[in-house]
């Protein structure tokens, strides 16, 4: 299957990152994220729950578990959503960690992740049918009312990874949601790895880490969105998909990269392709190393 080349600009457009724009966000001597310095000032507003640490900020030292972590940073980002400095909250805790979701030391609201410049999770699953020779893949459109991306393509199944949910439970639950598919279908999705991007946007830093899955559809298999998030579902020859991607920005960034990930497993990018090596190599990048201060004592 013929590609022709310009797949790489989506792993450029995701990665626009400048390290010396942001200050370390510390908890329990780990730096954690990084905020925009204007942020971490206002945050000092706040005495009780954030101090000074090295070059950037960090919890109150007396804020010692989970759960008090939690509930402090909580109080703040409501604060700040109520005054219009910080977007409504979602109700959907994220995990905070430097490397695995069990390991986080709190949680904070989705809202917030990329403000505090987070290392956060996804989920995204690619649902294909074969049919014979020749792989189709379904894509959804965004609803127009989103919030984020209106009207783009997306994968047929995508979502955040909350805290206190498994991969597995959550995938389900973003199955049955975003597409209708029964958990016994849902099931037979395969992890196949994970793709990562580094991104500045208005509000802060993402560092997102997005785990992939395929999913083998039956021929009359229909997608049919129950949440409201999904507009349409279409079928589609990934000759026709790869022409979207090199055509045109219509799909949701990060979604570009999971399916150019699938292009590379499935083979239709192979070794011969100009992109091949900088597509696999771009596509898994570690969080930006950040130039940080060695922590300081905090104040109490």
């Amino acid at each position: 299957m013929p590609l022709g080349t310009g797949f790489y600009r989506h792993i450029q457009a995701c990665n626009h990152h400048r390290p010396e724009d942001f200050v370390p966000f510390w908890v329990a001597d780990q730096a954690l994220g990084r905020l925009r310095p204007e942020l971490a000032q206002r945050l000092l507003d706040w005495p009780q729950v954030f101090v000074t640490a090295g070059a950037g900020i960090g919890l109150h030292p007396r804020l010692i578990d989970y759960a008090s972590r939690s509930q402090a940073v909580a109080e703040v980002l409501q604060s700040l959503a109520e005054s219009g400095e910080q977007a409504p909250l979602l109700g959907e805790p994220y995990p905070v960690t430097a490397q695995h979701r069990h390991q986080a030391l709190l949680e904070i609201d989705r809202s917030a992740a990329s403000l505090f410049g987070l290392q956060t999770f996804g989920q995204h699953l690619n649902g294909y049918v074969r049919d014979g020779k020749e792989l189709l893949m379904w894509i959804g459109r965004r609803a127009a009312d989103r919030h984020l991306f209106p009207g783009k393509l997306d994968q047929m199944v995508a979502g955040g990874l909350p805290a206190g949910l498994s991969t597995e439970d959550n995938l389900r639950k973003e199955c049955h949601e975003e597409a209708g598919i029964k958990p016994e279908l849902a099931a037979q999705a395969r992890p196949v790895g994970l793709v990562s991007y580094n991104l500045d946007t208005k509000k802060g830093y993402k560092y997102d880490i997005l785990y992939c899955y395929d999913l083998a559809l039956p021929k009359d298999f229909h997608p049919v969105c129950t949440d409201g998030e999904v507009a349409e579902f279409i079928l589609l020859p990934l000759t026709e998909v790869a022409d979207i991607l090199l055509e045109t920005d219509d799909f949701k960034p990060n979604c570009a990269l999971v399916i150019i990930d699938f292009f590379l497993r499935q083979g239709l990018i192979g070794p011969d392709h100009p992109e091949y090596l900088r597509l696999n190599l771009g596509l898994r990048p570690a969080m930006s190393p950040l130039a940080m201060a060695s922590r300081a004592d905090t104040n109490t």
